[in-house]
């Protein structure tokens, strides 16, 4: 599976389960860290949990599995990092907080 073709499965699936401003940054040449940045926002603890298990899911499907995942939903903010591709499901207030945009915008 291509990292594009990654990117929109991870997209769908949290379209799917009703995320919010879902944010994609390519930041090929700009970081050494991921290809693409994946950024969306859920409404409450329950919420991020669900986007990220379907986001998981759906990656886990296609045959790609998550090198790690780092966070808490009662924190406002988990990583999922697929090594190409990292999601960041926020809180309305982490993602205010933390202002990822203004890195990778």
């Amino acid at each position: 599976m291509t990292v594009e073709k990654q990117v929109e499965a991870i997209v769908k699936a949290l379209e799917d389960r009703k995320g919010m401003d879902i944010k994609v940054y390519d930041v090929r040449g700009k970081s050494s860290l991921a290809d693409f940045f994946v950024v969306a926002t859920g409404t409450a603890a329950p919420h991020l949990k669900a986007l990220i298990a379907e986001s998981q899911s759906v990656m886990k499907e296609s045959g790609v599995q998550s090198y790690r995942t780092s966070g808490d939903p009662e924190s406002g903010w988990i990583v999922v990092d697929y090594v190409d591709v990292v999601v960041h499901v926020f809180s309305p207030e982490a993602r205010a907080y933390y202002a990822l945009e203004k890195l990778w915008a």
